[in-house]
């Protein structure tokens, strides 16, 4: 499962929630792009590359804490063959994109307005199965972004975590797997 980090974040700090599919039997692998900054133009190819570096020949799930998760679902879109399923932790992917604490610090990092990003904005789900984890607790992200409607996701799933939460906390990483594990069986 390629594991991408949310916003100003990398794969020292997807290391718990990697651990975690790891010790659940899952490949689980690091984006390999640095800190997540922003959305740019070529986050698709970049992606594409990575998954056909880690697995050349067959589907792979894809898990994306917050930016990371808009990264993975687009990802899907673009390449359902490759993508087996997606995951979004935390993931502003409904709504209005104006619906976090912080909105402005991404637009002041990245350049560009949260309405205009480089990638295309689409609400609706992915050609792949998708579930959806967010939080009450999550203090970044609204419910309603991160939750989503039922139309935009398979499955929408609470966990009680924080947002730093989905990626860092040892407890959180697997309550993570384990509903990975339900929805997969469901999905199959």
């Amino acid at each position: 499962m390629l594991v991408i980090p949310g916003f100003v974040a990398n794969d020292r700090t997807t290391m718990e929630l990697r651990r975690a599919l790891a010790e659940a039997g899952y490949r689980a692998f690091p984006w390999n792009g640095g800190f997540n900054r922003r959305a740019r133009a070529d986050t698709m190819e970049r992606l594409q590359a990575r998954i056909d570096q880690i697995s050349p020949d067959r589907p792979r799930g894809d898990a994306g804490w917050s930016l990371g998760g808009l990264f993975a679902r687009e990802l899907a879109r673009a390449h359902p063959d490759r993508v087996r399923a997606v995951v979004t932790l935390g993931t502003p992917f409904s709504g209005d994109a104006k619906l976090n604490n912080v909105w402005r610090l991404y637009e002041f990092v990245a350049g560009h307005k949260v309405h205009d990003p480089p990638l295309p904005r689409i609400t609706d789900k992915p050609p792949v199965p998708h579930l959806a984890c967010w939080s009450r607790r999550d203090g970044i992200i609204a419910i309603r972004r991160a939750r989503g409607l039922p139309h935009e996701s398979d499955k929408s799933v609470e966990l009680d975590c924080s947002h730093m939460g989905f990626a860092v906390s040892r407890r959180a990483a697997r309550a993570v797997v384990r509903e990975i594990d339900t929805f997969l069986k469901n999905h199959e």
